[in-house]
């Protein structure tokens, strides 16, 4: 047993997904682990990386409403929400930011002195990080978006 396992330590041994029955007061091991990589049109891979820019993008300094923006972004798009943490640099200075979803990330940078963000969606699984970019643009109103997207983990 892994019990005596040390903060900061790395185990040898993988630890297994279990369950615990309250009524017969017995714990089972799950066997059978999901795949979370998708196929799309013959192609299989991990997940859908967005990279995103806004430029001519408003609400850049704020915190709270980019937390709002992007929970709501990650909502639309199926993911789960695990933590959030966004940091301002100074009164009138750029956010960065992160939420840390079950299925990956979404992150942003923010130059409202430029009225540019740069934001990365990656999902796995049956997320569509595409579902986020109407949130992004109804949060920041942006002139402009460029978007590029990379399939993660492509298997050949």
């Amino acid at each position: 047993m892994e019990a005596l396992v040390q903060p900061g330590m790395v185990s040898e041994f993988p630890s297994d997904a279990r369950t615990y029955d309250t009524e017969t007061r017995s714990e089972s091991v799950i066997e059978e682990a999901k795949d979370y990589f998708v196929c799309r049109n013959g192609v299989r891979y991990a997940g859908t990386h967005l990279i995103v820019d806004l430029w001519g993008a408003t609400n850049l300094a704020d915190p709270a409403h980019i937390d709002r923006v992007l929970r709501e972004a990650a909502e639309v798009s199926g993911a789960t929400i695990l933590h959030g943490h966004f940091h301002h640099f100074s009164p009138n200075g750029g956010v960065s930011g992160v939420l840390v979803l079950a299925e990956s990330h979404l992150s942003i940078h923010t130059w409202p002195e430029r009225d540019y963000a740069a934001l990365d969606l990656f999902m796995c699984g049956e997320c569509d990080p595409y579902k986020a970019i109407p949130v992004l643009k109804k949060g920041f109103a942006p002139e402009r978006v460029q978007l590029a997207e990379h399939k993660r983990g492509l298997v050949g």
